[in-house]
């Protein structure tokens, strides 16, 4: 079945509702994987799927390309219909304008380096002649530092090499959508570190679309554009990095992404939607919070919410504090690491416990009183 035709469209993916059930076997029940999620994704920008396992991202993606088939829903690609329950059309895994990188790269043991790049050129959606095959595959493996091993057996490759021949040959099937799906989950974490910033700079460089899938949340934190974190199939919140990271919409997304301190507490007065400062009664006190999302409605006295704060914005000192301010209170060290440029300190106010960041040189041990600061600007209210 070919795509279909539709309006031009500013993105490379869109996709409506889309919901995907598998039946388990042991009790006969079906368990929803993907629910109702829908996002689209910008032509040329590195898009990633974040959550935990078991959370719907490696179905979403599956789903994309083609290899699961969703049960409700709408799947396009540069504007063309890829896939429509509605509709019943489904387009194959070949004939969308897709390449996939799996975790296991899907390198072939018996085959050289060149004949692994060679081989969608050889026998894909569009095939080639044997001059310009042997001239596209050595200036790809060029590009991604593998000319000199094209005669090599794969099996010979370290596990980054593997990882640049399987996203080599991705590329020369030349996507306009390319799907990662965990593509550096099996190296160690000093390749990881290295890897992720070549595989963003390959998309960068050849301007391809890509999806990635994570549970990783700083490789989803260093590569992305824009991050879509998921939880048990449904989407918690989509944006960028930075807003990933700093205005988090949920207590999911807080807790999984980056470390936070989360402490529960109620809406202290009415508060009107335009306002830009909540202030939480909690078991510390009273927390200023000036970073929020906006709410589905207008905060009221009484109302549950979690503040939360990341360890980096809690300043902890010793003595008297020369100012004053909201969110200051006495605390008491219980553990502190030293880590060369920074202290890592764990603090309890009354009954809470707070991890912060401390300066390096802090003059404070377990058992000290301190005062610590929770800055205002960076203390989140979450509404859910």
């Amino acid at each position: 079945m070919t795509v279909q035709n539709l309006v031009a469209s500013d993105h490379s993916v869109e996709i409506s509702g889309l919901e995907k059930r598998f039946h388990r076997q042991q009790n006969g029940e079906m368990s929803l994987a993907v629910a109702d999620v829908s996002f689209t994704v910008p032509r040329n920008s590195f898009f990633t799927l974040l959550g935990p396992s078991g959370c719907g991202k490696t179905t979403t993606l599956r789903c994309l390309a083609g290899l699961e088939t969703a049960d409700r829903g709408e799947i396009s690609m540069n504007g063309q219909s890829v896939f429509s329950a509605a509709a019943r059309r489904d387009v194959s895994p070949e004939d969308r304008p897709i390449a996939m990188v799996p975790q296991s790269y899907g390198i072939w043991p018996h085959m050289k380096v060149f004949d692994n790049a060679a081989f969608p050129l050889r026998y894909g959606r569009t095939t080639y002649p044997r001059a310009e095959i042997k001239r596209r595959v050595l200036a790809m493996l060029d590009q991604v530092g593998l000319s000199e091993y094209a005669d090599r057996w794969s099996t010979q490759l370290s596990g980054g090499q593997q990882q640049r021949l399987a996203l080599a040959r991705a590329l020369l099937c030349e996507p306009e959508v390319l799907l990662l799906d965990e593509p550096l989950s099996n190296l160690d974490a000093k390749l990881r570190s290295q890897l992720r910033a070549e595989l963003r700079s390959f998309q960068q460089k050849f301007g391809v679309t890509t999806i990635y899938v994570t549970h990783d949340q700083g490789e989803a934190l260093a590569m992305s554009d824009t991050i879509m974190v998921m939880n048990r199939g449904r989407i918690e919140q989509i944006g960028s990095p930075s807003e990933i990271y700093d205005s988090p919409a949920s207590r999911f997304v807080a807790d999984f992404v980056g470390s936070a301190n989360l402490i529960p507490g109620l809406v202290e007065g009415a508060a009107r939607s335009s306002d830009r400062v909540v202030d939480a009664k909690t078991a510390i006190g009273v927390v200023r919070c000036e970073r929020f999302a906006t709410p589905p409605a207008p905060p009221t006295a009484g109302q549950e919410l979690s503040v939360c704060i990341r360890p980096e914005h809690i300043h902890v000192a010793t003595g008297t504090p020369r100012t004053t301010g909201p969110n200051r209170f006495t605390a008491r060290i219980t553990t502190t690491e030293y880590l060369g440029d920074r202290q890592e300190v764990v603090v309890t106010v009354g009954d809470v416990v707070l991890r912060a960041h401390a300066d390096a040189h802090l003059g404070a041990r377990p058992g000290d009183e301190v005062t610590v600061v929770l800055d205002p600007a960076w203390t989140v209210a979450l509404w859910s």
